[in-house]
């Protein structure tokens, strides 16, 4: 059951990759998390916003949909999405140190989202874009 829900969209540019990060933790605030799990969130978001702007979209214009929403039990869910090239091999993609990226990239993205959420899943098809959903739980500030 959705109890709360927004939706984004925003063009693919590093410059909104800060913004996403901002409207997420605003969003997630609602559930009173503690200062980690924000950060946990805003890092695995971070990381998925620059995947879509680095990877799906290259060199091009595009547009990045945000959509999150809580759900019972303080359960969050983020899909971040793109309508870039996609993923050839998604368990590729998703190994460490693995990139298709130049220069300075890390090939740690996916490791990250997962080591921030409790589940990440990816969809992708060539030449049709990329989802990746972030779900984590919000146990919030502890009660004295």
């Amino acid at each position: 059951m959705i109890l709360n829900e927004f939706k984004l969209t925003v063009n693919a540019k590093s410059i909104n990759e800060g913004f996403c990060r901002v409207v997420v933790s605003a969003f997630v605030s609602q559930l009173d998390p503690t200062i980690e799990e924000l950060a946990d969130l805003k890092t695995a978001v971070s990381e998925a916003v620059t995947n879509s702007i680095v990877h799906g979209y290259k060199d091009s214009d595009g547009k990045i949909y945000i959509t999150s929403q809580v759900l019972q039990n303080n359960i969050v869910s983020i899909k971040i999405k793109d309508k870039g090239i996609g993923i050839d091999n998604i368990n590729q993609a998703m190994e460490p140190l693995f990139t298709t990226g130049e220069g300075d990239r890390a090939g740690l993205g996916f490791t990250v989202m997962q080591s921030f959420c409790d589940r990440v899943k990816v969809s992708s098809a060539s030449g049709k874009g990329t989802t990746v959903t972030l779900i984590k739980k919000i146990n919030g500030k502890s009660q004295w």
